[in-house]
């Protein structure tokens, strides 16, 4: 019988509403939203995450508001026309500033903005609820049959009144069948448990530390940025072991005292398992950690804890930038200077720089720590776009190294070695001194060329225009593009002789080689990014290193990250020409940048550090800066270099990267492109013209450089552009980087 009520006035169920049409955006590369039909009586807001039906496909895009990246021109859509959203998921929709920098990104990085939204929807499984385990807890009386397994385990749960089965047998001593046979007899019953969090919440006040008076001014002044909750860009800049760390995790506490969430990037997250531990000494836990080597399980947790609001502080890689945050009060980059931050795939961007807009848009400070900063950071500290705060002195009180330079010409080694006197006899006595040395050369394996002697058949990769490099560790020889490999061979494959084949230049391998036969009983610890045991094997000789069970350690840039050895006293960097042979522009830049780096892993806890810089070049500025510890002359200097030449951060660039199946295609479709090119006073198109590596995995390259002054618009330009040139086709892919960081 129906309700008396249902016809009364005023009591009638509302008329349907027609359905609607909405744009969503979907993680593809397209430059358009697409309309799709809402489902009758559903509202949804922008930035609601949904699945809708997409070709033959289902998947996840966000609702969109109508605008630049919508499709249709203007025209009305018809929502009977149009295909329906399929479902609703139940998370936080993205907020309406995580909105704006995605677009943002992708008019900045010349990037279909689906591109820039598939970075923040990286973890579909975490749209959906984590299912609860399975546990159980105490439900009947004890069983008839008691053993001292079965006590051991109803014995926990006078501690804790739920477990998970396994969690349950491990910690009683018992194996799982056990526990099966409690919940068998009724003693024990099933109940759901709750998803583990994905990261505590970290404490302001756990365990401040005692700062020196430098420290503390720098943390009580960024703290007030923080405070004050407005957009402001504060360059910390500290030589090594200056304590940064420390001051701005003040600022980091002070986010959290603000009920606000707490982003820090770090250039290699997946090896700084001693930063970790200090913020778990700070805060008293671990922060929330998102990079490659997080399992796919604790990233799923993470990212939905991100956009609830559970997760309080997320200390991740370049991609952590785009976790869906919706109460992020502040982003710290520490060394901001480090090219890690850059991705040159699909989205072209530079996290230091989308933080800095990110903060923007949202409204928070950003902190950009560095002992060596960018050109780029630094002019705008120079010219008052970003604040700056010095530390000069490191914060245990001891003396920066002194550096030496070994003049090659004069001073170096004798034919068939890599290892000058005057560095041998320096680790030699730190050896006796039960001190630790340091070796860097920033080239991996044995010897980056290998050649025959009497036929002079060089081994090049099949697929790329490099040189394959010996690992005589794995006897492999190995293309560091492409990853081609193949086994040392013992004959010549051109002319067929024995025993021809030598190896020109040094890698790491050689000079650990060299060091084991000068120093045959040392413990001598090879670090670089292709030895066997990967992120995992690293991370434990890092940490044995710091404890000090090693004697030499031998690396490329992997130990100048950031890592504290406090027996290390001897930093010898065996090329120190090595970064300044290329026609990159910012060669002098990198070059200053990773051996103050290294040079100032030596004496950080007591001094008495010193460093040599083996050199055919000693008369050059950046060496010349580097041996009289004088940083602001190298700045003065390269910036002067850089205004002189009309280059960033006094113009801006945008690289055309042309790849294709075979180099006529390539070539054809490139000046093709090059003709294309409007014409406007200030900008310029250079080339095209062969990259260094003209051929990466089989395909083949060539570059165009725009070079414009700073005040030109170059994506406008660069819209004109390629709405005026070819389509590529055959096979031929087109690239842009808006102001690039390489050029190989």
């Amino acid at each position: 019988m129906p309700n008396q009520t249902d016809h009364l006035p005023g009591l009638e169920p509302p008329p349907e509403e027609p359905a609607a049409a909405i744009p969503v955006l979907v993680p593809v590369a397209v430059e358009t939203a697409y309309s799709y039909r809402v489902p009758a009586g559903t509202r949804l807001e922008p930035g609601t995450i949904v699945q809708i039906p997409l070709g033959n496909r289902q998947v996840v895009g966000a609702v969109w508001e109508p605008g630049i990246w919508e499709g249709g021109g203007g025209k009305p859509v018809d929502p009977s026309k149009l295909r329906e959203i399929l479902h609703v998921f139940d998370v936080p929709p993205i907020d309406g500033r995580m909105r704006r920098f995605i677009d943002w990104v992708a008019r900045w990085t010349m990037a279909p903005p689906g591109m820039v939204l598939r970075m923040v929807l990286r973890v579909p499984e975490a749209l959906e609820p984590e299912p609860p385990l399975k546990g159980v807890r105490l439900a009947g009386a004890p069983p008839e049959r008691m053993t001292k397994a079965r006590a051991r385990v109803l014995d926990l749960f006078e501690e804790n009144p739920s477990w998970s089965k396994t969690g349950l047998a491990t910690a009683a001593g018992v194996s799982p069948g056990v526990v099966d046979g409690l919940i068998d007899a009724g003693t024990l019953g099933i109940v759901p448990l709750p998803a583990a969090p994905p990261a505590p919440v970290p404490e302001a006040d756990w365990n401040r530390r005692d700062l020196s008076p430098a420290q503390m001014a720098a943390a009580e002044d960024i703290t007030a940025t923080v405070a004050e909750r407005r957009f402001s860009v504060t360059l910390l800049d500290g030589v090594t072991g200056a304590g940064k760390t420390e001051v701005y995790f003040e600022a980091v506490a002070e986010a959290l005292r603000r009920g606000r969430q707490a982003l820090v990037l770090l250039p290699e997250i997946a090896l700084t398992s001693e930063f970790l531990q200090r913020f778990e000494e700070r805060f008293g836990c671990r922060p929330g950690e998102w990079h490659s080597d997080v399992p796919p399980k604790q990233r799923v947790r993470l990212w939905r804890g991100v956009i609830d609001g559970s997760v309080r502080v997320v200390v991740g890689a370049r991609s952590a930038l785009f976790l869906p945050f919706p109460e992020l009060g502040l982003i710290v980059v520490d060394e901001e200077h480090d090219p890690a931050y850059k991705q040159d795939d699909r989205v072209a961007y530079h996290a230091r720089d989308m933080a800095v807009v990110r903060g923007h848009i949202a409204g928070f400070p950003v902190i950009l720590s560095s002992a060596t900063p960018s050109i780029e950071t630094r002019h705008n500290a120079d010219t008052g776009r970003y604040r700056r705060i010095e530390l000069p002195d490191r914060a245990s009180g001891a003396a920066l190294p002194d550096i030496h330079a070994i003049d090659m010409r004069r001073g170096g080694p004798t034919r068939g070695r890599w290892l000058a006197p005057a560095l041998t006899r320096a680790v030699g006595e730190a050896l006796a001194r039960d001190e630790q040395a340091l070796l860097f050369l920033n080239r991996r394996g044995y010897a980056p060329l290998t050649l025959c002697r009497s036929c002079g058949h060089r081994f090049e990769c099949p697929d790329c225009s490099a040189w394959l490099v010996e690992h005589r560790f794995r006897s492999v020889l190995t293309c560091h593009h492409c990853g081609f490999s193949m086994p040392t061979p013992e004959a010549c494959p051109s002319c067929g002789d024995v025993d021809s084949l030598t190896a020109c230049g040094p890698g790491v391998e050689r000079i650990a080689e060299e060091a084991a036969a000068d120093f045959p009983d040392a413990r001598i610890i090879v670090l670089s990014s292709d030895m066997p045991g990967g992120t995992r094997r690293l991370r434990a000789e890092l940490k044995a290193i710091a404890g000090g069970e090693g004697d030499i350690i031998i690396g490329t840039q992997l130990v100048a990250k950031g890592h504290n050895f406090p027996k290390l006293k001897v930093v010898g960097v065996v090329d120190a020409d090595l970064g300044l042979s290329t026609a990159d522009p910012r060669a002098a830049e990198r070059t200053f940048q990773l051996i103050s780096q290294v040079t100032g892993r030596a004496g950080r806890k007591d001094g008495a550090g010193v460093g040599y810089l083996q050199t055919y070049m000693p008369d050059h500025p950046v060496m010349r800066a580097l041996v009289s510890g004088d940083r602001e002359s190298f700045y003065a200097t390269e910036l002067e270099a850089r205004e002189r030449s009309a280059m960033p951060p006094f113009a801006r660039l945008a690289s055309l990267l042309v790849t294709g199946p075979d180099r006529p295609l390539t070539e054809g479709f490139a000046r093709e492109l090059a003709r294309a090119a409007p014409h406007q006073d200030g900008v310029h198109v250079l080339g095209p013209a062969d990259p260094p590596l003209a051929v990466i995995r089989g395909r083949h390259r060539q570059r165009l450089l725009v070079h414009a002054d700073r005040a030109a618009d170059i994506q406008a330009y660069l819209h004109r552009w390629l709405a005026a040139g070819p389509v590529p086709k055959k096979g031929v892919r087109l690239a842009i980087d808006v102001e690039p960081l390489s050029f190989m």
